[in-house]
């Protein structure tokens, strides 16, 4: 019998170690597999952080990386003038061809569905791209991502439509804007992942 796409894999692990291993096997094949997919979800987080993160100049924002994967958002960020840009990822074989690349300040293994070990305020953005959807990260991160970005910075993060819905990320986002914690700047859906239907691209300002 074949075996199932990485892609089809990821999305049904049940631990972070499964996730991890998965990944370190996909990350030879994983750039061209999303080039496949046009996959243009790091383009248009990017091009959110351009948008919105207007009070301090490219050269000097402090962005983190939240699931850098191979680092394909590091080097749309790359593009558009950042320079002191962090990554954070589950997996070494996905950080290793980031590091390549040569767009990160530093890379970092990390847990996601942990709260980060980053100080509070400490990054002008933090970016995620691909991590909310099945078998990946949860809603209530959001509060944990918002907290390592300083008052007025901004989180950009896509959200898988269906997941959006399923996981009620509408009701997570109302109770943080209740709590005068973040304001939403944009939702907008994307075809960004072609044959897959439509995502979210979330942009929240923190208060």
């Amino acid at each position: 019998m074949a075996t199932k796409p990485f892609l089809d894999q990821v999305f049904a692990t049940t631990s972070i170690e499964q996730s991890r291993q998965l990944y370190d096997q996909w990350a030879v094949s994983y750039d061209s597999d999303m080039a496949a997919h046009e996959f243009t979800g790091p383009r248009l987080v990017a091009e959110r952080v351009a948008k919105y993160l207007r009070d301090v100049p490219a050269s000097k924002a402090q962005i983190v990386d939240a699931g850098c994967g191979s680092g394909a958002v590091g080097l749309e960020l790359k593009k558009l003038g950042y320079q002191a840009v962090d990554g954070l990822d589950i997996s070494p074989g996905m950080l290793n061809v980031a590091r390549k690349l040569a767009v990160y300040r530093e890379l970092k293994i990390a847990d996601l569905t942990k709260k980060l070990e980053v100080q509070d305020g400490a990054y002008d953005a933090l970016v995620c791209c691909g991590m909310f959807t099945y078998g990946h990260l949860e809603k209530e991160l959001l509060d944990d991502f918002t907290r390592v970005v300083r008052s007025g910075g901004i989180l950009v993060a896509t959200v898988l439509e269906n997941y959006w819905n399923e996981k009620d990320f509408v009701g997570m986002v109302e109770k943080m804007t209740g709590s005068k914690t973040v304001e939403i700047l944009e939702d907008d859906v994307h075809d960004y992942r072609k044959g897959a239907g439509g995502g979210r691209v979330l942009v929240l300002r923190k208060s």
